[in-house]
């Protein structure tokens, strides 16, 4: 019996071809997870630009003043760089997979340690001396705590919040502490080449802070033990060690900030640096730092400090009251937690890409 189709008329049949499967098309890198930190960052800018403009519009008489808004750029640089040089550190923290509610005390501490007449009379390097010690003391009491006391980060910086201003409150005998020393005091004062010294000392840190977390050993390392915890630990990563370095650099951004705060006031007291804490970790937060742990930017945070330190200046020079501006403030941080809570299938959304 012939085959069908090998049959006179009947045309030969070809096999089913399959058909070819399209490679998945590469996403461009503006698209890519690798882009967002870009894109965070420039939409805080675009947020300053809404706030500068919302300034123009309510007070068009000072921003028609083109020296009197150089001179409020610089102001609003020197009120954030405080603030910034301690965001530095927690954003440190935060990306570890911790947090440090006691930033705020520990500048105060070490602002009032550096300032009582003992300290003082060491003179410049003394004082400065002092505060860093002090804050990285304090740092490394909260490290240890965590690590290797294994309290959770939360209960233990409260817990230090509350003991730090208690010990500044007792140091200080409830009084606010003059400076006599004039180089710490003339650092507010103090311009290189046109700018503040305030403003060179957090670009300073900054620039340090970015090299660290991002072309050192130690920054991979805090990424690490931020995503994964066991992973880290699997890989060879002392995660208690390293812990304990995260809070102790934490630490020492604060004493840095004592110094640049007690310069400001030309004094030290147990109530300086109120609520820090809440700014740093709103700053942090708003520049695209995980609350999670595992990821995180120092420019986004720098960002953040920027934004904060602008809305401030904006309530100011229209005269409105600090508890609106709290308000305020804590409803930007509800939106950038919400942000970030529901940003990767909303990105996905936008960007056309189907969420991992």
């Amino acid at each position: 019996m012939t085959d069908q189709s090998t049959k006179p008329g009947v045309p030969a049949q070809s096999p089913p071809v399959e058909p070819k499967s399209t490679p998945p098309q590469k996403p461009s890198w503006w698209k890519s997870d690798g882009a967002e930190p870009v894109r965070r960052n420039i939409g805080l800018v675009g947020v300053l630009v809404v706030l500068v403009i919302i300034g123009i519009v309510t007070r068009p008489e000072l921003y028609g003043d083109a020296s009197w808004v150089t001179g409020n750029v610089w102001t609003i640089l020197q009120q954030a760089s405080a603030i910034g040089v301690v965001t530095v550190g927690m954003t440190f923290v935060i990306i570890g997979g911790g947090i440090d509610l006691s930033v705020g005390a520990i500048v105060a501490v070490a602002g009032v340690w550096s300032t009582t007449l003992a300290t003082q009379s060491y003179g410049t390097g003394g004082m400065i001396f002092t505060a860093i010690v002090v804050g990285v003391v304090v740092g490394l009491i909260n490290g240890v705590l965590i690590s290797y006391g294994k309290l959770v980060p939360f209960i233990a910086t409260l817990a230090m919040m509350v003991a730090a201003r208690g010990l500044a409150a007792q140091i200080s005998g409830k009084q606010t502490q003059v400076s006599s020393n004039t180089t710490i005091n003339d650092i507010a004062s103090t311009k290189i080449l046109g700018i503040p010294m305030l403003v060179i000392i957090l670009a300073v840190v900054v620039a340090a802070g970015w090299v660290l977390l991002n072309r050192t050993t130690f920054g991979r390392r805090t990424v690490a033990v931020g995503g994964n915890v066991e992973a880290a630990r699997l890989a060879g990563i002392n995660v208690r060690l390293h812990t304990v370095l995260l809070y102790a650099l934490s630490g020492l951004c604060c004493g840095i900030a004592a110094i640049m705060l007690t310069s400001q006031a030309t004094s030290a007291q147990a109530a300086m640096a109120n609520l820090y804490e809440l700014d740093a970790i709103a700053a942090a937060i708003i520049g695209g730092t995980l609350l999670s742990g595992g990821r995180g930017t120092i420019v986004g945070a720098l960002f953040g400090v920027l934004v904060f330190s602008t809305i401030t200046n904006l309530f100011a020079i229209n005269n409105l009251s600090t508890e609106v501006q709290n308000m305020v403030k804590g409803g930007i941080i509800v939106a950038a937690v919400l942000v970030q809570q529901f940003r990767y299938r909303s990105l996905s959304q936008l960007l056309g890409r189907k969420p991992a």
